[in-house]
């Protein structure tokens, strides 16, 4: 990964950059996705899954 990716990841992990239109987008290591959480939408994609996980705990 070269530096100018490596300043959009908070903490290493949390991937942040609002010029950046997408809301998934590949992870830096390994396979799979990470949501841009730069995007409003990813905040409520986040907030559902943790809904629906509380919900079925409860």
């Amino acid at each position: 990964m070269d530096d100018k990716d490596r300043k959009h990841y908070k903490l290493g992990i949390f991937y942040y950059n609002p010029d950046n239109k997408s809301i998934f987008v590949p992870k830096r290591l390994g396979l799979g996705w990470t949501i841009n959480f730069a995007r409003p939408i990813s905040w409520i994609i986040i907030l559902a899954i943790v809904g629906f996980v509380i919900f079925k705990v409860w």
